[in-house]
């Protein structure tokens, strides 16, 4: 072979070896921000091994822990064979060619939207005071949920810092003013308003009578005096 021709064919691999690390490097930086993004991706569960499930994303082998599948235990990993799954990516590691991915994390956080959803204006709610600063005091819903009650919101009367009133730890019922874009605020001064109105409507009233007379007194001094003999 002459040396045009291996030089030729030499260059032409190098150039093709170059072009699959810069796409492979692609395919990891993409990895990396998309796990970043926490982004939902959609894949189709491709094999089973000894403690957990193999699917592919973009031509690499991904791996989803038995752990990682579901929020529930999972014992038949034979029965995920085939299933379309959504995921997350929680781990990638290019020069250990290592792709995990989970199951549970995407599930989780629907999970997470469903509850914060349920917690509707207006409703009335118990809670734990969780910490406290200078606006206000963060309250623990439960779930990993928490809602803040604004320092206006805490007492029907007028009050300095909320450790005039609170301290963590408390047990404290509070009403939902606002839910939105997952910002609970929440108040314990309206619960205490609506009991004070509940109490006021069932206390029973007094009554008052209105006297109208009727026509005119048929006595008068002169008839009741004429028949004294003085």
């Amino acid at each position: 072979m002459s040396e045009e021709i291996v030089k030729e064919v030499t260059e032409e691999v190098t150039e093709e070896t170059e072009e699959t690390a810069a796409e492979t490097n692609s395919v990891w930086a993409g990895f990396e921000e998309k796990m970043k993004a926490n982004t939902v991706i959609t894949v189709e569960i491709a094999g089973v091994v000894k403690s957990g499930v193999v699917a592919y994303i973009d031509g690499v082998r991904g791996f989803i822990p038995a752990s990682q599948l579901s929020t529930e235990y999972v014992e038949d990993l034979e029965s995920w064979l085939g299933k379309m799954v959504d995921v997350m990516i929680i781990e990638a590691k290019e020069d250990e060619k290592r792709l995990i991915l989970s199951g549970k994390k995407v599930a989780r956080r629907e999970e997470r939207k469903k509850k914060f959803e349920a917690i509707t204006v207006g409703s009335v709610l118990e809670g734990t005071v969780e910490s406290l600063q200078p606006y206000g005091a963060f309250i623990d819903l439960g779930d990993k949920i928490s809602g803040l009650v604004h320092i206006s919101q805490i007492s029907t009367k007028r009050i300095k810092t909320p450790e005039d009133v609170l301290a963590v730890g408390d047990k404290v019922t509070v009403k939902v003013l606002s839910n939105e874009k997952r910002k609970i605020s929440l108040s314990m001064r309206a619960v205490l308003e609506d009991a004070k109105k509940e109490e006021e409507a069932a206390a029973p009233k007094e009554e008052t009578f209105h006297y109208k007379e009727k026509g005119k007194a048929s006595t008068n001094l002169g008839d009741l005096l004429k028949d004294i003999q003085l």
